[in-house]
């Protein structure tokens, strides 16, 4: 089938559904308005108010619940409205979510989901457009995904349902609608913990995710380079292997993210080259990424993350030095 990020997305939850009837969603407005951004569409006359159910507004609540679910033996999928609405969860994933499996011994676990859309380009409010990979994947025990295509997202939240383990599924605005692709009908897995090489080359290593994939392919298909594009996909566990084999053969390193740039990811990917590929590195690593203060107000974000200019221009930077 041919389907956008929300067809992809919805097609896996019925699936999940269909698969296990220990999987339930939780959310606000989920249900019969199908969430903000209609992913959950439909779902409720499928499986009921008993499997799809309307939350009261009180992310600390969604979370909280879905946390006491999965310690019972169910499966909670809980959605957050927008990343910035998240943080008043952020307790009980840190607190509880994480570490119920150390704190037991792996007595017990915690399988659940908690999806949010992430990141900005469409000119959102305030708490709308935040970008917070870093901070859930700094703690040890959550899971912390996020797809830049249809098809990786429908094979990534599949494999995170079977999992039994916390996992933080973020789910890029822009990217929701803004294209389709092919997309298996069924159901499949894309593994986690496994980067996707978008392209091959031998100038250059360009190290992304989420809302830049697409922008870095174009940008460097327009300067006519020859690199090596790798969308990480999974922020954590990352993929080391893949982009240290990448940086040790092409020499020149660039990790563009829409995070600000201050202890992000990109700072911990270049760390691990730096690590343990510093020698074969032609040029030092250069780093894109949004600056280091809150997310603007809407006309101003065009200024604030990565746009193709300043991508081409670290770029160029790279392959002169």
């Amino acid at each position: 089938m041919m389907a956008n990020m929300v067809g992809a997305l919805n097609n896996a939850l019925e699936l999940i559904m269909k698969e296990n009837e220990d999987v339930v969603l939780l959310g606000e407005d989920i249900g019969k308005d199908g969430g903000v951004f209609r992913v959950t569409e439909g779902l409720i006359d499928k499986f009921g108010e008993g499997r799809v159910i309307d939350t009261p507004l009180a992310e600390s609540g969604i979370i909280g619940t879905s946390i006491g679910m999965a310690l019972s033996g169910m499966h909670p999928i809980a959605e957050i409205q927008f990343a910035g609405f998240m943080y008043l969860g952020f307790a009980q994933l840190i607190n509880h979510a994480s570490r119920y499996r150390s704190r037991t011994r792996s007595s017990f676990s915690v399988p659940m989901i908690v999806r949010t859309p992430v990141s900005g380009g469409v000119r959102t409010l305030e708490h709308h457009s935040d970008s917070p990979e870093a901070y859930y994947s700094h703690i040890g025990g959550l899971i912390v995904l996020e797809p830049s295509t249809p098809y990786d997202a429908k094979g990534l939240l599949i494999k995170a349902a079977r999992m039994k383990d916390p996992v933080v599924f973020l789910e890029p605005t822009k990217l929701y609608r803004l294209f389709k692709q092919e997309v298996p009908d069924g159901a499949y897995e894309v593994p986690i913990g496994k980067a996707n090489v978008i392209s091959k080359g031998e100038d250059l290593t360009v190290i992304t995710y989420g809302t830049m994939v697409n922008l870095v392919s174009d940008v460097v298909k327009k300067k006519g380079l020859s690199a090596d594009i790798i969308d990480l996909r999974t922020i954590n566990p990352f993929d080391e292997e893949t982009f240290i084999e990448s940086a040790k053969k092409t020499g020149r390193v660039a990790i563009v993210h829409e995070a600000s740039l201050s202890f992000g990811v990109g700072a911990e990917v270049a760390a691990r080259i730096a690590d343990k590929a510093i020698f074969e590195l032609q040029a030092p690593i250069v780093r894109v990424a949004s600056p280091s203060f809150p997310y603007p107000f809407p006309g101003y974000e065009n200024y604030y993350i990565p746009n193709e200019v300043k991508i081409s221009e670290a770029l160029d930077r790279l392959m002169s030095a």
